[in-house]
């Protein structure tokens, strides 16, 4: 039969004592004697209403009162004050467990009890060695204990910088004290009453409280590395729930949190919001007939916490906002879903759009990026989101044009592209694992040779499209290249169109119906005979390959090239 717990808390007290109040009343109505450190620094009205709240408890300690900053030692003092006050009106305590005003018991205090109990040798801390694991939040590691911290780093932001930044420059490096390792953990704890009396009455107390005096966050160390040296056993793990958001400062719970924090079997969480009105009537739970000793399982609730975490840093995928717009290639995907990009396709099928609509589910557009419109499936002049179809708009933010259209539809969004059309988005779409290009090259040729235009116009407007064309290609062939890009020739794609076609869709959708014909193409014939005349004219025709339809006979040159 295991020897039963007696239990002492104390509570570490600065605002909020209406709250305070409330979880001391929790601990001592569960059979806890309680010791509360109220901070200095709070008015001494709301001492008195706090005392007055507790008056009818017997045994309630309150321990000499400090200034408590952050981060400063005067946090550790505070906490041994209340620790010698508790241990010595109570010397038959067995355990000490060290709490905020706003932590609140999830559990009973019995069933705590009856924990500690299974292994009443055992010391509950969060011990970490600063040399093996650097987990700090937004601070210093190995250097909170070799450099001296004398400002503080809340009220005197500016002296802690610069001196820190001499020390680095100084190389100074504070010596360890003889027989301890520094390690690190959430300041909420707790200890057996024998690893708290042995830290409290170490002989080296006045050497460790001078050295740990002058170290960062000594709350977060001080504990953590003695119980190395005097502990027996030790669960380096707080029996606290304390999670912490990416800049370090403790989440707050509220009433939602309720079913998570039941899941949790947590005995203590930190820190309640004080107008989380159902949370704080909610717990602690009402004690079974026989205490259930049973551990705590936080893992789900801090899998959730860790993923809001990373949310809130990353952002969500293809998310841009005013508040986080992020860093270049430091963004959280590019966009939030795939997409797919047609180039050449429309020009050598003129009803592509609409044949396509009806193979592959998405929302197919025309030329997003076109120079006098921007053509949305229907041209309508608002598109989905209330996103307007008028260029200027769509080109003064080219990137949220596209990334907002993905993001609002919640389909897959298929659009055609042109050497024609604005080419501000060729780097972004390449590097954009989501993007499915598809590129045709030198089929813009077709459109030019049935266009009815001078010879000389022919000339001008192919090296000009041709030109963008090279540029886009030399994008997606480079070794940057995150999207599934596909190119073919012109010359290659028409000499199997149906085949080719069959792939893209595949890629698409794996289950797409096999097609059986192909919307209207444009004739090819005459093409040849152009690209000659171009050639001949001092325009080297490239990317269209090497194999079209012979030229024809001399004298039959179209009319739309001469």
């Amino acid at each position: 039969m295991t020897a039963p717990v007696r239990l002492g808390v104390i509570l570490l007290c600065h605002d909020r004592l209406d709250v305070a109040a409330r979880m001391a009343r929790i601990w001592a109505e569960g059979g806890a004697r309680v010791a509360i450190h109220v901070d200095a620094k709070t008015p001494g009205a709301e001492i008195a209403t706090l005392r007055t709240a507790l008056a009818d408890l017997e045994g309630i300690l309150y321990s000499r009162r400090r200034r408590c900053d952050w981060g400063r030692f005067n946090l550790v003092r505070a906490t041994q004050d209340a620790a010698e006050e508790l241990l010595a009106a109570c010397p038959d305590l067995t355990h000490v467990y060290l709490a905020s005003g706003a932590c609140l018991p999830l559990r009973p205090v019995a069933e705590l009890a009856a924990h500690l109990a299974a292994d009443p040798g055992r010391d509950h801390i969060e011990s970490v060695s600063a040399h093996d694991v650097g987990w700090t939040v937004g601070g210093l590691n190995d250097e909170r204990f070799t450099l001296y911290f004398p400002f503080d780093w809340r009220r005197q932001r500016g002296l802690f910088d610069r001196s820190v930044e001499w020390q680095r420059r100084l190389r100074v490096r504070r010596g360890m004290p003889r027989g301890i390792s520094p390690h690190l953990g959430s300041q909420w704890w707790c200890l057996t009453a024998a690893t708290l009396r042995a830290i409290l009455t170490d002989p080296r107390r006045v050497e460790f409280d001078r050295y740990f005096r002058l170290t960062w966050i000594p709350d977060e160390s001080y504990f953590q590395t003695l119980a190395r040296r005097h502990s027996v056993t030790i669960e380096s793990r707080s029996l606290t729930l304390a999670k912490f958001d990416h800049k370090g400062r403790p989440y707050q719970l509220y009433d939602d949190h309720i079913p998570m924090l039941e899941d949790s079997r947590c005995f203590v969480a930190r820190k309640a919001w004080p107008g989380a009105t159902k949370l704080l009537a909610h717990f602690p739970r009402p004690p079974a007939e026989l205490p259930d000793p049973a551990p705590p399982r936080p893992a789900r609730i801090e899998r959730l916490i860790n993923h809001t975490v990373r949310r809130r840093v990353l952002g969500r995928p293809g998310l841009y906002m005013q508040s986080r717009y992020p860093r270049k290639d430091a963004e959280n995907g590019k966009t939030s879903a795939p997409y797919a990009l047609f180039q050449g396709f429309s020009d050598i099928f003129p009803d592509f759009e609409t044949w396509l609509a009806e193979r592959v589910p998405g929302d197919v557009h025309g030329h997003l990026f076109g120079p006098e419109q921007v053509e949305f499936a229907g041209r309508p002049e608002i598109g989905p989101g209330a996103i307007s179809s008028n260029p200027l708009l769509r080109d003064h933010d080219a990137q949220g044009f596209l990334t907002a259209l993905i993001r609002i539809t919640g389909r897959m969004q298929i659009f055609q592209f042109s050497p024609r059309d604005n080419q501000v988005l060729n780097w972004f779409i390449a590097t954009d694992p989501n993007a499915h290009v598809f590129v045709i090259t030198g089929a813009w040729m077709l459109p030019l040779l049935h266009s009815g235009m001078p010879f000389d116009d022919i000339r001008r407007v192919s090296a000009q499209l041709q030109r963008a064309e090279l540029e886009h290609v030399e994008v997606l062939n480079s070794v940057w290249v995150k999207a599934r890009a596909q190119v073919y020739e012109l010359a290659d794609f028409l000499a199997r169109p149906e085949v080719l076609m069959g792939e893209v869709l595949r890629q698409l959708d794996p289950q797409v119906v096999p097609i059986t014909s192909l919307p209207d193409m444009r004739d090819p014939a005459g093409l040849a005979q152009l690209l000659r005349r171009l050639r001949n004219s001092g325009l080297q025709p490239r990317l269209i390959g090497a194999e079209l339809p012979p030229a024809d006979p001399p004298g039959t040159e179209r009319k739309a090239a001469e």
